[in-house]
């Protein structure tokens, strides 16, 4: 029988509203997932979610900044990606809306808004950058930290491909049909060859991405964070936070070399490469990653 989702809640946190819902018992220790670029919580599948609390966790997902149901920032602006990439190429710092540290301070005022002290925070993709920023600043509030396919921030790793580069920088169709074909396009460059489609549930979450809310302009003022918030490595050196690291063999978008360049970076991290796994997060890769995150969390 297929349950039906978490109802979900607003909730003010860094002058923002925060889009979250939880799975699992309050008095399990908590989990808050924290997702990539343009992505809503609800990439985080339900059962993906529900499988972690059968490990004995409490699961917290939320829409970040500009994404989804929480509060959008029309007001700062597009700010032009290419440019600032390029700057970003050269190891400059340049003015944007917001970095990944404001979206991390997003992150620990949702735990303050929920009463969670501490929590094993998990990041894929920008999410990763974003947990890492927290256990840069904020390391007293983590339990745990586990990055997947994420970076360093360092612009010396390996680029994208050329078509997951290409992704970067074309803007989702605002009209129905045509994001969902765009959907589609996309998971085929970022799943890679060595994992099936599914027709039926990627159509699925592709509408219920668009029925939430696609914002163009925060996906774009997501990017420029990304680029403006530089090279971790120094600072990730000085983490002390148990650390787990996933990152696929196959990923067109932060190449593996991202994955062993973050391991490297934090002293005691665990690195776990999953064989054939691209920049998505396929069923068939839920039971390893999942067994890994439950296991850094006991």
């Amino acid at each position: 029988m297929t349950l039906p989702p978490p109802a979900s809640a607003m909730i003010a946190s860094n002058g923002l509203q925060l889009c979250c819902d939880s799975f699992g018992p309050l008095d399990a220790p908590p989990v808050v997932l924290v997702m990539g670029l343009g992505a809503q919580m609800i990439s985080w599948d339900d059962d993906f979610c529900r499988a972690l609390v059968a490990r004995g966790l409490r699961v917290i997902r939320f829409d970040n900044r500009d994404i989804g149901k929480s509060t959008w920032l029309p007001h700062l602006g597009v700010p032009n990606t290419m440019a600032l990439m390029a700057k970003a190429a050269i190891g400059l710092k340049p003015q944007v809306p917001y970095t990944l540290r404001d979206m991390a301070t997003d992150t620990v005022g949702l735990m303050d808004a929920l009463g969670l002290a501490r929590a094993h925070v998990v990041g894929a993709s920008m999410g990763g950058g974003i947990v890492q920023e927290m256990a840069i600043h904020t390391p007293d509030r983590l339990l745990s930290m586990t990055s997947i396919m994420s970076s360093t921030g360092d612009p010396t790793l390996p680029p994208p491909s050329a078509e997951a580069m290409a992704l970067l920088f074309a803007p989702a169709p605002s009209e129905r049909q045509a994001y969902l074909g765009h959907h589609a396009k996309v998971l085929k460059v970022l799943r890679g060859p060595h994992f099936g489609e599914d027709q039926v549930s990627d159509r699925d979450k592709a509408a219920h991405n668009f029925d939430r809310g696609l914002n163009g302009g925060g996906v774009a003022r997501q990017l420029a964070a990304i680029f403006a918030s530089g090279n971790r490595t120094q600072a990730l050196s000085k983490v002390k936070t148990p650390t787990l690291v996933i990152h696929g063999d196959a990923d067109p978008l932060i190449r593996v070399a991202g994955g062993h360049a973050t391991a490297a970076a934090i002293p005691g991290s665990t690195l776990k490469i999953i064989a054939g796994m691209g920049h998505t997060l396929p069923r068939p890769t839920w039971s390893p990653i999942i067994d890994h995150i439950a296991a850094l969390a006991r």
